[in-house]
């Protein structure tokens, strides 16, 4: 067999040798590629122009007792959740301003602070304003008060700064019914809030000095944030958004919708 007659396999792609190249397989590709073009920009233009009320502002929700970590089931929210979206719409070039809206009970004060850092961040780049539906109080108000605006319906219920530890003693039901707990511990405080005894007066002390404290760096965080007398919110009550902004706990009287035409006009006025 000589060279001519060898067989040999066949290269993937290789035209035969001698055949001439087709121009079609790269028009039909250039066709592709520009009608894909044509149809994403179909899509973002008529998302803009349908989208006209929220266009350049991004609404990051906080809904839910606050507690930190990764969570979010509509109970609860968590401070890793809600900072993360805060984050990636304080670096996304396309958002001009953001807007949190706040339905919250409030919740500990670490998922306060944990988004409180990162609202702040957000806030060296765009601008970020709160808007609050049925209810923004304790930690949840926390948050808020950092945010450059405030919006609020007339029976939205906010504020309540303050700080509470509950305790329960059932020791009492426990004898009756005959249930004996024996603790070994390190410490005379080590089981400290336990159901099967109650208080002692030094534990009571001891409760009262770090719920004090945390309350007092919670008001005036708040004071420092906002204008507000002191005396007019430190007995913890919820106040109705029509009252709260007489007192400056909030600014103005909106739905979600005045918050981000609100955004929108802070974030032109910055340009």
């Amino acid at each position: 067999m000589d060279e001519q007659d060898r067989v040999q396999w066949p290269v993937i792609g290789q035209q035969p040798q001698g055949s001439p190249k087709s121009p079609s397989g790269l028009k039909w590709y250039l066709v592709l590629i520009a009608g894909l073009f044509l149809i994403a920009c179909f899509v973002f233009s008529t998302y803009y122009l349908t989208h006209d009320d929220t266009r350049g502002v991004t609404v990051v929700r906080l809904e839910g007792a606050m507690v930190t970590g990764e969570v979010s089931d509509g109970d609860s929210i968590g401070s890793e959740v809600v900072g993360r979206e805060l984050r990636a719409a304080a670096d996304d070039p396309m958002v001009e301003a953001i807007v949190l809206r706040v339905d919250s009970p409030g919740g500990t004060p670490a998922a306060a602070q944990e988004i409180i850092g990162d609202l702040e961040y957000a806030k060296t780049k765009k601008p970020v304003v709160v808007s609050m539906g049925d209810m923004g109080t304790s930690a949840a108000y926390y948050v808020s008060a950092h945010a450059d605006r405030i919006y609020a319906n007339p029976d939205t219920f906010t504020a309540g700064v303050g700080v509470i530890w509950k305790f329960s003693d059932i020791s009492r039901w426990m004898s009756n019914e005959g249930y004996n707990v024996s603790v070994i511990k390190s410490g005379s405080k080590k089981d400290m809030g336990s159901t099967s005894r109650p208080l002692s007066s030094d534990e009571e002390l001891y409760a009262q000095k770090i719920v004090s404290d945390s309350f007092e760096t919670f008001i005036s965080d708040v004071t420092s944030q906002r204008k507000i007398d002191r005396s007019s919110i430190d007995d913890g009550r919820v106040i109705r958004g029509a009252d709260a902004i007489k007192i400056n706990v909030i600014d103005e009287l909106g739905n979600l919708h005045d918050a981000i035409e609100g955004a929108k006009k802070m974030a032109k006025s910055r340009s």
